[in-house]
């Protein structure tokens, strides 16, 4: 039976470190963004518990069930495979102190390939390789993740309301707040509410402000997708989905008794138009255009809260560098096959940020009273979209020499070609980085080595 283990030192006390994979969510903090895991069902917790889940192997998706106990408060606890893809797995998890401020994290995985015996012997290297990509990858998200909450540890833990809690952006920020051990509330559309939910329908304006009554932070993320033609119809939806929710969450915060003391609604880059290779802050003037007209209705429709008394904070986002989805979730797999290339003359810029990056930045944005307004969630270094296609490539090792006419675009895609795909903004985080924010992902071939798992 193959033996697999990876360590590391972690800067944090070994009972810290077990607490963060002891949380919830921390199974899917720590999944690889480059390959898919669908949680089907997570009950208990690292004592004794469940979690059944869905992983693709490229086209071919298997369900793996997977029991947690053998735990040792502060040391240890062990995975166990039920049913799944393997013949069998045990991962058992150790925290072993240093000292008082680090600790070292040991994975220990036994485990046998679906046939054991002779499978085992030949596929115990293409394995070890497997499992050395995934556990740097989890060692890492860990160390950041960490050394990040670390700043913020004398603070209150909060009970944060997240509306668009199962988009790529929402579902990823609710598993960043709650190993940090803040309690999040999920907003849900259409169906019955269950444990850590709150009913509410945005088209209609329905939502019960009592039922937020104790939450100390709301955070709006729901708008539909950008990532589509744009119809008549499509326009509608996204105006409505944007400004219609920011109403009705404005609106039961104003109702609420006791509001939460900060609002965080996204916006988007789009707001400042297309403006060439100037360099945008938060003090330059929103721009022309659908997008930057959408954003400004989207930020008005924010800003009766501040009535109330509450902070409001608007981040002003990039694109958002993972291989989870989104733009890059997109661009990987043609990239991938060799066809990727700029669009257009590729000179327009590309304001992005790296996925751990934007969580970081709305975790400040939660805790740091002196944020507030809009604010650019946004690397200091946008680059153009030649430089991107020629990093993604790089990361990939594929040529990236292709071109996708400006006009083909343009006609083929309807106003996402121009607005989305070949519109320029070099917005930079001035605000953020006054406030002493530190970017672990300034660069984007960092950022995609990460998420990729290409160190």
């Amino acid at each position: 039976m193959p033996i697999f283990e990876w360590r590391s030192v972690v800067p944090a006390a070994a009972d810290e470190v077990y607490a963060y994979h002891a949380r919830p969510g921390a199974f899917r903090r720590l999944a690889p963004p480059w390959q898919r895991v669908d949680v089907i069902e997570d009950w208990g917790d690292v004592t004794g518990g469940r979690v059944v889940f869905d992983v693709w192997f490229g086209p071919v998706k298997r369900r793996w069930t997977a029991d947690t106990g053998g735990a040792v408060p502060g040391r240890q606890f062990v995975d166990r495979q039920v049913h799944g893809p393997l013949a069998s797995w045990e991962h058992v998890h150790r925290f072993v102190p240093v000292d008082d401020q680090s600790s070292e994290l040991i994975d220990h995985v036994e485990y046998s390939l679906p046939a054991g015996g002779l499978t085992d012997l030949v596929g115990e290297g293409p394995a070890g390789a497997v499992l050395s990509r995934l556990f740097r990858f989890r060692h890492e998200r860990a160390r950041l993740d960490l050394r990040r909450h670390a700043g913020w540890a004398q603070r209150p833990r909060l009970r944060v309301a997240i509306a668009g809690a199962s988009g790529l952006i929402g579902s990823h920020l609710a598993d960043y707040l709650t190993t940090a051990g803040h309690e999040v509330v999920r907003l849900v559309r259409n169906r019955e509410a269950g444990p850590g939910e709150v009913p509410w329908d945005p088209s209609t304006g329905a939502l019960d402000h009592g039922a937020l009554e104790g939450v100390d932070a709301v955070v709006n993320l729901a708008g539909a997708s950008l990532f589509s033609l744009w119809t008549r119809s499509r326009k509608k939806t996204m105006v409505d989905s944007r400004i219609l929710s920011t109403k009705t969450l404005a609106d039961a915060i104003r109702r609420m008794g006791r509001p939460p003391a900060v609002f965080v609604s996204v916006s988007a880059v789009g707001a400042y138009g297309s403006r060439g290779d100037e360099v945008l802050t938060e003090a330059d003037s929103l721009g022309g255009g659908f997008l930057a007209d959408v954003c400004r209705a989207w930020e008005a429709a924010a800003a009766p809260v501040q009535q109330a008394g509450v902070r409001l904070v608007i981040p002003r986002q990039g694109i958002v560098a993972t291989a989870a989805g989104g733009a890059f979730g997109i661009m990987v797999p043609v990239f991938r096959t060799g066809l990727g290339g700029r669009l257009g003359d590729g000179e327009q810029y590309w304001s992005w940020v790296a996925m751990d990056d934007l969580l970081a930045a709305f975790e400040w944005a939660l805790h740091d009273e002196g944020v507030e307004g809009p604010v650019n969630f946004t690397s200091p270094v946008p680059l153009s979209n030649r430089e991107v296609t020629q990093t993604l490539g790089r990361v990939l090792r594929r040529p990236a020499k292709l071109a996708a006419p400006a006009p083909l675009l343009r006609t083929a895609l309807r106003g996402m070609g121009e607005e989305m795909l070949l519109a320029s903004q070099r917005a930079v985080p001035k605000r953020l980085e006054e406030r002493g924010f530190r970017f672990a992902f300034p660069r984007l071939e960092d950022a995609l080595r990460y998420e990729l798992g290409r160190a």
